[in-house]
């Protein structure tokens, strides 16, 4: 395994890292003022418009992009730094045009879409003119198998008609959505993994209502996680990804890249709040002494360090044989990162917002809103159960390869 990076991965890393401290970074606070200034949380400020122009001048856009026709054409273990680096800055991946989940389904249309439907939605979405939802997860079943979804998608003469109701489908309040990846039952009597189809419905098709956005602990995201309801929703049968029963298995080569980027960027995420906790550590005493020379907090500085390195090893080796074996082959990586990252990262989250005290939870800083997307990421794109799940199976299968077999298996999303 080489894990050298290549020479245009630290060109890439170079040119990110010097706009992050040029531009990212002084823009966040401009970001919240503009925001409140707004008085709606999912408005776009206007300096996220600014900080894509400068991104995009500085070639810097589409960087997940493995299709070189569309982006930069890097490797997944070229990505992956670059992704590290989004981490840092709530901001970043949305003005590179490499955030969630806008990736996921560029990615999607990219391997499945028809011609017509990379012109309509993807150039859009490449160019960051718009955004995009996934509509996969439902209230009224365990989403985590996927399997389990119940909105019907129905052909009806030359279209189909959706019935049904989705939530935690992020994006669908930001003002600029105007697509969502939908994944439904086509076919509630075929094999368990050949029911569900994937089809894009525009936004504003009507039928189509945006209940509510779900904040997370209180806290609004900007682009919201949306309860929707389709009611009667008739869309064109040229709306459908791939053909019908394909949606489990679109699912599946939406899901693996996306959850490694989800994982890199937490280790970014991890980075900046070790950072915070040092710098409060150095600059506050009590008793006498600076917090840094407390004993308990050299020891959470210490481990903090041991779990970064230890989680981006992991991550990398997935990325890598992503590349090398394919994401097939990965599975067990991807399932192990997506356990370790948001684990590692609320374990460090949370000692800095100790370390800074009662202001740790507060809006002052960005410890709150790590903590909370770490937490989220424990269930964000598959629960850990289920990948546990994916790992133990995997070891006793090593042992008797038809162990659980002889029940009828729902693989995980």
């Amino acid at each position: 395994m080489d894990l050298t990076p290549t020479v245009r991965a630290e060109d890439y890393r170079h040119r990110l890292l010097a706009f992050m401290d040029e531009h990212v970074y002084p823009a966040e606070p401009v970001y919240d003022e503009q925001l409140r200034a707004a008085g709606d949380p999912h408005a776009q400020p206007p300096v996220m418009e600014e900080l894509k122009a400068e991104a995009r001048r500085r070639g810097l856009w589409n960087l997940f992009h493995p299709n070189p026709d569309w982006g930069p054409g890097l490797s997944n273990t070229e990505y992956a730094p670059l992704a590290e680096v989004h981490g840092h800055s709530m901001l970043a991946a949305e003005a590179c045009n490499c955030s969630a989940p806008d990736t996921g389904n560029m990615e999607v249309l990219t391997l499945f879409g028809t011609d017509e439907q990379r012109d309509r939605w993807l150039k859009p979405l490449l160019a960051g003119e718009i955004r995009s939802g996934f509509a996969m997860t439902e209230p009224a079943v365990a989403s985590s198998d996927a399997t389990n979804i119940e909105l019907r998608i129905e052909r009806d003469g030359a279209g189909y008609v959706l019935n049904g109701r989705k939530w935690w489908t992020t994006n669908a309040m930001h003002q600029n959505c105007r697509v969502l990846i939908v994944m439904g039952k086509t076919d509630p009597d075929a094999p368990a993994h050949r029911q569900q189809s994937m089809i894009l419905v525009p936004l504003d098709t009507p039928g189509v209502h945006v209940v509510r956005s779900l904040p997370v602990f209180g806290m609004e995201e900007h682009g919201g996680h949306c309860e929707i309801t389709f009611t009667d929703v008739r869309v064109p049968a040229a709306n459908l990804l791939a053909g019908e029963g394909d949606g489990f298995m679109i699912g599946q080569a939406r899901l693996g890249p996306g959850r490694i980027h989800h994982c890199m960027r937490a280790i970014g995420m991890a980075e900046r709040a070790l950072e915070l906790m040092c710098r409060r550590a150095l600059a506050r005493e009590t008793f006498g002494q600076p917090v840094a020379a407390r004993s308990n907090v050299q020891d959470w500085i210490a481990e903090a360090r041991i779990e970064i390195e230890r989680t981006r090893l992991l991550t990398m080796k997935a990325a890598w044989l992503m590349d090398t074996a394919g994401n097939r082959a990965a599975r067990v990586e991807i399932a192990a990162i997506k356990v370790a990252a948001p684990a590692m990262l609320q374990r460090i989250a949370d000692r800095a917002i100790q370390v800074h005290g009662a202001g740790g939870m507060t809006e002052d800083f960005p410890l709150a809103h790590l903590y909370i997307q770490a937490r989220a990421l424990a269930i964000a794109d598959g629960p850990d159960e289920v990948h546990k799940r994916t790992l133990a199976l995997t070891e006793l299968r090593r042992y008797d390869p038809s162990f659980g077999k002889q029940r009828t298996d729902r693989a995980p999303a």
